[in-house]
């Protein structure tokens, strides 16, 4: 069984409009909402075994402030092409994991991981995927599963959706 986990990096800060868009800081909030994430994770066993993140500064900012937090230390892989990369280009990122690594997070931005997300989820206890419909949160994690035991393998709705989880979420 593959498990692919999709975090959508916490809230960027708009405080410099003049700021280049992949230079964006994280804001206060999303400081404080990217550590509780990590913890989340590792409190329920999600440990990635290889990252793929975009290279713009807020989701390594976010990675930075997840990794500490987790049981593991995964092989981080910086992406350039996942910044605002399409739904199918990031399938083609995963059909590229070679056998041995059957747990994989990827962090990115919105609309995209969404969109992803949305298309990879098949099944799933509905509540989370109708959740997951709704809206995808700075900070917000998926956790997918998949029958196959190959990356390339993975396709479209092949998806089980175990967890759908926000910051706020967890300071309830």
């Amino acid at each position: 069984m593959l498990t692919l986990t999709l975090l959508r990096h916490a809230k960027s800060s708009w405080s410099n409009p003049a700021m280049a868009d992949r230079e964006r800081p994280l804001a206060a909030r999303g400081l404080a909402d990217a550590p509780l994430m990590g913890k989340a994770m590792a409190e329920r066993g999600i440990d990635p075994e290889i990252v793929l993140c975009s290279s713009a500064r807020r989701t390594r900012d976010t990675l930075d402030l997840v990794l500490p937090e987790l049981r593991v230390e995964p092989k981080i892989v910086y992406e350039d092409a996942l910044y605002h990369a399409s739904a199918k280009e990031m399938l083609d990122m995963l059909h590229g994991i070679q056998p041995g690594a059957n747990r994989v997070m990827l962090v990115g931005h919105n609309p995209e991981i969404h969109s992803f997300a949305l298309d990879l989820v098949g099944s799933g206890p509905k509540h989370l995927r109708d959740r997951l419909r709704m809206k995808y949160p700075t900070a917000g994690l998926a956790v997918i599963n998949f029958s196959s035991g190959l990356w390339p393998n993975v396709a479209i709705n092949s998806g089980t959706l175990n967890l759908f989880l926000a910051p706020k979420d967890l300071r309830a």
